[in-house]
């Protein structure tokens, strides 16, 4: 008989973690604590944590802040009792979460409190965003996070900053997805969601005090495969409006070189959007932003040229298959007809993958300009970046030869 490869993931892990945690930083006689307690549901009679960790087989424990406070020099931890992802409410769920689903709500409402003017979508696959969107309608919102790259976005975590409407929730049952997190949901959502017996719907309703949490801190902690632990603080971008950008700059040689074109208005407001969604996403990172929407997002690459080639790549790929699905009701990868393949492939090679006049966004500075040529190439007509590089010059350069522009943000962002 076939081994049911499938039921590892239906497998709900023992919970051999204890109900308490508590750590300590401690400095001779003075000792500062933090108090957590673990985090369970009950889902069909049975009361549980974490379905699994990383993988099936992998126990796991979700532990919520609920008392102590911690402050190292000048920096204080958020306080107890603010909870978001570490105390969900959860309104549907035919299983318990598992690792993942939390780790990505968490990493969607890092992303979406730094929007909150407007409407707002984020959609989060293993951690790292697929799509995110900004637009004058929540439903408008998801499509065009969705649109940015729907393949990735199959099975993933939706993230909104507004309550849900009907229309935006008939819109996601279109699609599979695990999870869907909101402030709250209109009259009516719920019945539409409830045709989908698995997908996770999460309240948190700290999502409307989301700005609260911008520039507040708390400890991060790395195991190393021998059990010791580093401890560090948790980033926070600095630069998050257009008085914290610098037009780039530099000294070479004795020779100062400047960008010549001021960014026009809609090039801030892309910037600073790519740049704070930039800061939800796996180092080493380059991703392209329009219209404030993603275009292309590469991550978590070794070196800074093939990360740019990358998200170029996908934004080619995510843009024809967009067309196939647009224009005949299936994926690119689907389509058998090699006039049809073609023809959406030509309709992305004329708007280069959707890349002219978009922002190029990277976590770090370019050692080189050959990074920054790859948007170039494509038509980018901004750059943001923190600087710092000793060949900022030559980027500088590449911007003026064709007439874009660049800032610095003067800080990087890297995330593991």
């Amino acid at each position: 008989m076939t081994e049911d490869l499938k039921k590892m993931y239906r497998t709900i892990m023992d919970d051999n973690f204890s109900p308490n945690m508590e750590i300590s930083f401690i400095d001779g006689d003075n000792r500062q604590t933090l108090f957590y307690e673990k985090v369970v549901w009950t889902i069909d009679a049975v009361q549980k944590g974490l379905r699994y960790g990383e993988n099936p087989g992998q126990e796991a424990a979700l532990y919520k802040l609920v008392n102590g406070n911690l402050v190292l020099g000048d920096t204080e931890t958020i306080q107890p009792g603010k909870y978001l992802a570490s105390d969900i409410e959860l309104l549907q769920s035919g299983k318990h979460p598992g690792k993942t689903n939390l780790t990505d709500t968490d990493n969607s409402l890092n992303i979406l409190r730094y929007f909150t003017d407007k409407p707002v979508a984020v959609i989060v696959k293993h951690n790292n965003p697929c799509g995110v969107a900004m637009s004058d309608s929540l439903e408008n919102a998801y499509h065009k996070a969705h649109m940015a790259d729907r393949i990735a976005a199959f099975g993933g975590c939706i993230a909104l900053n507004r309550a849900v409407n009907k229309a935006t929730a008939e819109a996601i049952c279109k699609q599979f997805a695990e999870v869907v997190v909101a402030p709250d949901f209109e009259d009516g959502v719920m019945n539409i969601f409830e045709k989908k017996k698995n997908l996770r719907i999460i309240r948190v309703r700290n999502i409307e005090r989301l700005q609260t949490f911008v520039g507040q801190r708390c400890v991060e902690f790395k195991s190393l495969i021998d059990g010791g632990i580093i401890a560090q603080w948790s980033f926070v971008p600095e630069a998050r409006s257009q008085e914290d950008l610098k037009p780039a700059e530099t000294e070479y040689k004795g020779k100062i070189y400047r960008i010549n074109r001021e960014p026009t208005a809609k090039e801030y407001e892309d910037m600073l959007f790519g740049w704070l969604v930039e800061s939800g996403i796996t180092s080493n990172s380059v991703i392209y932003v329009k219209d404030l929407a993603t275009v292309g997002i590469g991550t978590g690459e070794q070196d800074r040229v093939g990360v740019a080639e990358i998200a170029r790549d996908k934004a080619y790929r995510k843009l024809a298959d967009r067309y196939s699905y647009e224009t005949y009701g299936i994926g690119y990868n689907e389509l058998k007809d090699k006039d049809k393949k073609d023809e959406a492939d030509a309709r992305a090679e004329e708007e280069n993958g959707g890349l002219k006049g978009a922002a190029m966004v990277s976590d770090a500075f370019f050692p080189f300009r050959d990074g920054i040529d790859v948007g170039i190439k494509e038509g980018i007509s901004s750059v943001i970046q923190p600087g710092g590089s000793g060949n900022d010059y030559q980027s500088i350069e590449a911007c003026n030869e064709v007439d874009a522009t660049m800032v610095y943000t003067g800080q990087r962002s890297f995330k593991h």
